[in-house]
């Protein structure tokens, strides 16, 4: 059988590359395609990190010295010590449409402020999507850099976070974002 004209032409998709590291949060991924960084996710040890990249990015190929993640190394070691308040790296977002709209609106929220799930919502023109914005947001693949951490509940309480509400706690300290007063019982 004879391939049609586009099944010769169809394009090959890039590699996808991945590195392991450690830095002051934990173990950590990243998962990079075509030079654009397409994961960052933080776990308590690198053996976690390492087991979840296994399980969600198999076709991965180790690779630490590949474009972007020199750049994301330095510029979360940056950011971690209180030196960065802003990343600058090529992103992919590979997601739903409502997805990508809420994790480009994340990127909006400045260093040191936070919003909550109805204001985003509200922001993205969904105003009764609070709910699918903490969705989206727990489903965002590119942790820290897209600042799902600065997402906070209306009340000012610390609702959920995909790496944990201690790092979520950490992060916003380290941004001077905590809520001054957290709802009695709140995490």
């Amino acid at each position: 059988m004879r391939a049609s004209r586009t099944d010769r032409f169809a394009t090959v998709p890039a590699p996808v590359h991945y590195t392991l590291f450690v830095d002051a949060l934990g173990g950590a991924y990243a998962v990079e395609r075509g030079g654009e960084l397409v994961a960052l996710s933080h776990y308590p040890t690198l053996l976690e990190a390492a087991e979840f990249r296994e399980s969600h990015w198999p076709e991965a190929i180790e690779s630490d010295d590949v474009e972007p993640f020199p750049r994301l190394r330095t510029q979360l070691t940056e950011y971690l010590a209180g030196h960065r308040q802003e990343f600058d790296l090529p992103l992919a977002f590979e997601g739903t449409d409502f997805q990508r709209l809420v994790w480009s609106e994340l990127l909006r929220i400045p260093f040191g402020e936070t919003r909550s799930y109805s204001e985003m919502a509200r922001r993205i023109g969904h105003a009764g999507a609070a709910r699918a914005v903490g969705l989206a947001n727990h489903d965002n693949p590119i942790g820290i850099v897209v600042p799902c951490h600065r997402v906070i509940g209306a009340d000012g309480s610390l609702t959920g976070y995909a790496g944990g509400i201690d790092m979520k706690r950490r992060l916003l300290d380290l941004e001077g974002a905590l809520p001054s007063r957290l709802p009695f019982g709140a995490s």
